[in-house]
């Protein structure tokens, strides 16, 4: 006789302005999980914040000119009522309200604010409920891009110098601010601090342009960081949590590489813009790639990591500064963390078990 199914809520959509770049996670996951150990409970959160039960089918779930998007169907889905259940509920588009069942495991693929943050992993702890990816603490802290730099920066981890500005602080003394930011030079890049995605980020390489800039960056966060440009080839690694206290696992290198375009934006990530070509296994030396991989586990220890993180580097010639860790990267099938991962000899689908069990494992 078999064993039961391992029964996943896959959480995508939420809040953020990456709200359609979940949904295109979730698609690649629906069509790749396997079916003979798991059932998944799809869970759509409306650009509102409504939990909705959607189909469990890949179709429409796919990353085009427009991208998904989570629709209110009219369903609401509820949560366990404490911590000694794991029933979810539903109350369909009629009225009627009915059981879901038990849930394992929740599974959120959910980028930027409200899901990638500390916050749904906060409402999985209440509920009691174990779920994929990093806890409270690390999801908070790499959403923010401050934090991240000054918790790195006090684990010994090179990250670029970096002026963090809000609208009060610039109103307060703007000339003072204004000398701080010029002191780190030209280019610089100005970007929300908490989003991802490249999502409202500008390269400014004129004073006369950090207004506007500003202006796009506060449109998403009310703190942001105007950072100096590093000058170096764009690499990135995923990691994955050791499995039983053991050390971090990180993959071989994939590369960014510029050809005409001015950085790896929105566009160039997920609307296939011209420009932009992604390299995987980057061409470094094992010893460059060695120290790499041990920078990118020390980062992800440094925030407390657990499950996943794809971390960012700007490689110099002579070392590695860190540019971000992502807490819950791009997860469709041509994204840079499966990529890495498939070059380093683990298959999208293997990816996915790994993660889940990981998950399921993890004591927070």
């Amino acid at each position: 006789m078999s064993s039961p199914k391992i029964r996943v809520a896959l959480f995508f959509g939420g809040r953020s302005s990456e709200h359609g770049i979940s949904c295109a996670t979730a698609g690649g996951v629906l069509g790749a999980i396997d079916r003979d150990r798991f059932e998944v409970v799809p869970i759509g959160i409306t650009r509102d914040g409504i939990l909705t039960l959607q189909p469990d089918d890949a179709t429409g779930l796919t990353l085009a000119a427009e991208l998904p998007e989570v629709r209110d169907n009219g369903t609401r889905v509820f949560l366990p009522e404490s911590a000694s259940t794991r029933e979810f509920r539903v109350r369909d588009a009629d009225g009627t309200e009915r059981s879901l069942g038990d849930v394992d495991v929740a599974f959120p693929i959910l980028h930027g604010p409200f899901g990638e943050d500390g916050t749904i992993q906060g409402m999985f702890e209440l509920a009691g409920l174990p779920y994929v990816g990093n806890g409270v603490l690390a999801s908070a802290l790499g959403m923010d891009k401050h934090f991240t730099k000054t918790v790195l920066e006090g684990a010994g981890i090179e990250v670029a110098p970096w002026v963090t500005v809000t609208r009060a602080r610039l109103t307060a003394d703007e000339r003072l601010w204004r000398r701080r930011i010029e002191a780190l030079g030209l280019p610089v890049f100005v970007k929300p601090a908490r989003a991802g995605s490249s999502v409202g980020v500008t390269k400014v390489k004129d004073w006369a342009e950090l207004d506007t800039a500003l202006d796009i960056a506060f449109l998403e966060d009310h703190t942001v960081l105007v950072e100096q440009m590093v000058s170096g080839r764009e690499v990135e690694c995923a990691v994955l949590q050791g499995r039983d206290g053991a050390p971090p696992r990180v993959s071989v290198a994939g590369e960014i590489v510029l050809t005409t375009r001015e950085f790896y934006d929105f566009d160039a990530k997920y609307h296939d813009a011209p420009g932009v070509e992604l390299v995987c296994p980057a061409d470094l030396g094992d010893g460059e790639l060695a120290e790499m991989q041990r920078i990118a586990a020390r980062a992800f220890e440094a925030i407390g990591g657990a499950g996943l993180a794809r971390v960012d580097f700007f490689f110099t010639g002579t070392g590695f500064v860190l540019n971000e860790v992502n807490t819950m990267p791009g997860f469709t099938p041509i994204s840079m963390f499966p990529a890495c991962w498939l070059a380093s000899g683990v298959s999208y689908p293997e990816l996915i078990t790994e993660l889940i069990d990981l998950g399921l494992q993890t004591s927070r």
